[in-house]
């Protein structure tokens, strides 16, 4: 039980400490065209009692992928009621540079290469154009 605790704990903190100093604003960072950026949704699936390491992985290599050219934000999303789903919201300016440049960087095929140890497999990716904004 105290295992789970600390678990539940640890988790906590790392998804509080990247929400507060890991993701960029959206406003300090948005293309003027946000509508002509491409959104990228990742759903990840952590094997069992994984989690918490597979959040701190994405979380480090989110690190590296905000130093990108094109890159304009990155949001980590954890399922509250089980923390082996998560799920990336992701905005680029470019599609043709996330699709080969971004998925040929070293952090990447390095990451890809961790991820066995800790995900099920690969993540289910979609990309969406921004239709309108509503504020």
């Amino acid at each position: 039980m105290a295992t789970i605790k600390w678990r539940t704990a640890l988790l906590i903190l790392i998804v509080s400490g990247f929400a507060l100093t890991g993701c960029e604003s959206s406003e300090g960072n948005a293309n003027e065209n946000s509508e002509q950026n491409i959104i990228v949704i990742l759903k990840f699936k952590a094997q069992p009692e994984k989690g918490v390491l597979a959040v701190s992985e994405l979380t480090n290599l989110i690190e590296n992928v905000k130093q990108e050219p094109n890159f304009v934000e990155i949001t980590l999303h954890v399922d509250p009621q089980d923390n082996s789903n998560i799920l990336l919201y992701e905005e680029w300016e470019d599609e043709d540079y996330y699709n080969s440049d971004h998925m040929q960087t070293e952090h990447i095929t390095e990451f890809m290469e961790k991820s066995r140890d800790f995900l099920t497999g690969p993540p289910d990716i979609t990309f969406w154009k921004v239709k309108e904004e509503f504020e």
